[in-house]
């Protein structure tokens, strides 16, 4: 009979999270593994009650150096890359033609 203790399946708290995924389009593809996507969401002004179209710009990690200019990609949150880097790109969605 062995002494080693059995391990238990990890309880569905302790399962890693899901992780926040964002859809943007590529602006800068001109630094080393490193891509700027812009987000757009819509918000209700507080006051005037009128849908604003507010962007905001995030860095995110690269690797294969897949994603070009005018590319729509989803990036993902990760751990911190560098001093501006919090994301990591999952995909490209769609090409830009004129990039070609």
């Amino acid at each position: 009979m062995s002494t080693e203790p059995v391990k238990a399946p990890a309880p569905e708290s302790a399962k890693r999270g899901e992780r926040t995924a964002l859809t943007g389009k590529v602006t800068s593809a001109k630094m080393e593994k490193t891509i700027v996507v812009e987000v757009q969401r819509l918000v209700q002004h507080p006051k005037y009650r009128r849908v604003v179209r507010i962007s905001k710009k995030f860095y995110a990690h690269d690797e294969e150096r897949k994603a070009k200019q005018g590319d729509t990609v989803r990036i993902v949150s990760s751990r911190p890359l560098s001093r501006l880097k919090r994301w990591r790109l999952a995909e490209v969605l769609t090409r830009n033609a004129s990039a070609e």
